[in-house]
Order: C-alpha cells, then structure tokens, then sequence
C-alpha cells in the first residue's frame, strides 16, 4: 500500500522519504501490536500500521490508574475514527511493589509490567513484533528507565528506526489529518508524585479529579502536583489568567478531592519539573499563589 492520500498539506521531501521507511518498514514486518497511548507519537505509529496492515496491526491501550480515563476515551475515539483495531490490555503496574514504592526508575517497572504484557500476547497470538512511539529525538535519552524496559523486552521503535524525529512526527501527523498532530504531551499521573512517596490507588485517583478540573477549563497544557495537602497547579503563562480568573471554582473542586491548599506556580508548567526540583531543592512556597487565600511557608 502506498502513501495515504489525505494529507493536509505536502510534506518537504526528506520528511515524504521519511515516512515512506516508515511504512515499508511497518508493511515488511506482516504483523504488529502497537503499545499506543493516544499521544502524537504512538498514534502515528498506530494510523500508519493500520494503513500497511490493516486487522494484521492491532493498537493495545494500557488500562492503568495512572492513565487518566479522558485521555483512554481519547485513544479509543481516535482509533475509531480511523478504523484501526485496538484492545484494551491491564498492565497492573501499580501491584508492583517496585513501582508502588516510587523510586526514582519508577518509569522502568511499568513499562516493564506493559511490554512484558504485550510480548506474552505476541508470542500466544502470533504477532510478529510489538512497537511503541519512541522517536529519534528521544534517542538522545537512552538511559531513561522506560525505554531500557523496551529494549529488554524486544520491542521496536519504528519511528526511531526510521530516522524521524519529534517535529516530523508532528509534520507527518498533520498531514495525514491525525487530530492529535499538536497535542501536549502527557506523562502518567504518577509523575506528579515526589520521589519516594508511595503510589497508591486512591492518591491517582485524587491527581486525576484535580487535573480533570483543569481540563474542564479547556485548557491543554498543565499539571497538578502533588506535594501531601498542597495542589501545586502549573499551568502555561498565557493560561494563569484564566486560573485566576476560575481560582474559586478550583479551589471549591480540588478542595473537594482532599487538598487543603490550592497553589499557582508562577514559573509556570515545565515538563519535568518535579523532578527537577527535587535534584535542586526542597519545596518552597514563595514562588506560589495560595488561591484559597491561605499562605503556603516552606
């Protein structure tokens, strides 16, 4: 099959050859499971596997207390959207001592718990091969936990594999008309823990109907962090405003779920920074806007 014929727009030519390895690669291996979560990056994986493979690609969605149930809604609305098979699989990571207790590798042992998962239903199916979204930008970061997990497990990165890197995927995205070609990306609930703080059920739970106030906003790009009784809401400079201007409405919801303070961060949302901070220093408040009007000390 040849390249799909509803694009956007045209692609330059080095990002066209690109996605013609990409395709070849995917159609030459007959088969494929697909670990796909929703973002740009396995959603390409998934859109182009269904075009070189059709019912012989099947995208798996792991179902998990860390992945928020409008971001799973999302991923089976696309899929169907565009026709491809999909099952939904249970990793159950968080029954996972190793990663309950929240170390600093915590990404390692559920992306073992999925890929392990994945594999096992491989080798009984018959599937030829399983593949995430890892890209070539992401290459650069070799040692992080997850991808390690990956490559233990044998799976494949096709867009890796294909030279593509994160702003190509982005390109190759919208001209195939994907609908999450811009989408922020969006790293699991348990990311907003501190290190060291145990993962449970209820505390994901808790994460989850804090941001989903957010999003109910309509804002795209944010996080709640999660440090004990305090909610530390990061969101882009450009969406403080609107925070403020709902700060009663957020602060009444995220009370609601169990915070005792709702805070602003006025550095505003970074990707990683959690962990960032707990490398440079303890929490600190002075860099936060209590909205319920209680001052935060550190």
């Amino acid at each position: 099959m040849g390249a799909p014929t509803n694009t956007a727009r045209p692609l330059a030519t080095p990002t066209r050859a690109k996605l013609e390895r990409l395709q070849a690669l995917i159609r030459s291996l007959g088969s494929a499971l697909i670990a796909y979560s929703g973002g740009v990056d396995s959603a390409l994986v998934m859109a182009v596997a269904h075009h070189e493979l059709g019912e012989r690609a099947l995208a798996c969605i792991g179902v998990s207390p860390s992945y928020p149930a409008r971001e799973m809604r999302a991923a089976i609305e696309l899929a169907e959207r565009i026709g491809a098979h999909y099952r939904l699989v249970t990793p159950n990571e968080i029954e996972n001592d190793n990663y309950a207790a929240n170390p600093a590798n915590r990404c390692y042992f559920c992306k073992h718990e999925l890929h392990t998962e994945l594999t096992a239903l491989a080798r009984t199916e018959g599937w030829a091969a399983v593949l995430d979204g890892i890209n070539a930008d992401d290459a650069a970061h070799d040692d992080r936990p997850g991808i390690r997990a990956a490559r233990e497990q044998g799976v494949r990165s096709p867009l890796l594999e294909a030279g593509i890197t994160k702003a190509e995927v982005r390109e190759i995205a919208r001209a195939l008309n994907l609908p999450v070609w811009d989408k922020p990306a969006m790293a699991c609930l348990s990311s907003r823990v501190p290190t060291g703080t145990p993962i449970t059920r209820e505390l994901l739970a808790q994460i989850e109907a804090a941001e989903d106030a957010l999003y109910d906003l309509g804002l795209r790009q944010f996080r709640v962090r999660h440090h004990g009784p305090i909610a530390r809401i990061e969101v882009l400079p450009e969406d403080m405003p609107l925070v403020v201007e709902h700060h009663a409405r957020l602060n009444t919801r995220l009370r609601e779920v169990g915070y005792t303070f709702v805070t602003l961060d006025l550095a505003g949302f970074k990707s990683g920074s959690l962990s960032q901070a707990q490398r440079q220093a303890p929490l600190v408040g002075l860099n936060e806007i209590p909205i319920n009007g209680a001052r935060v000390r550190s």
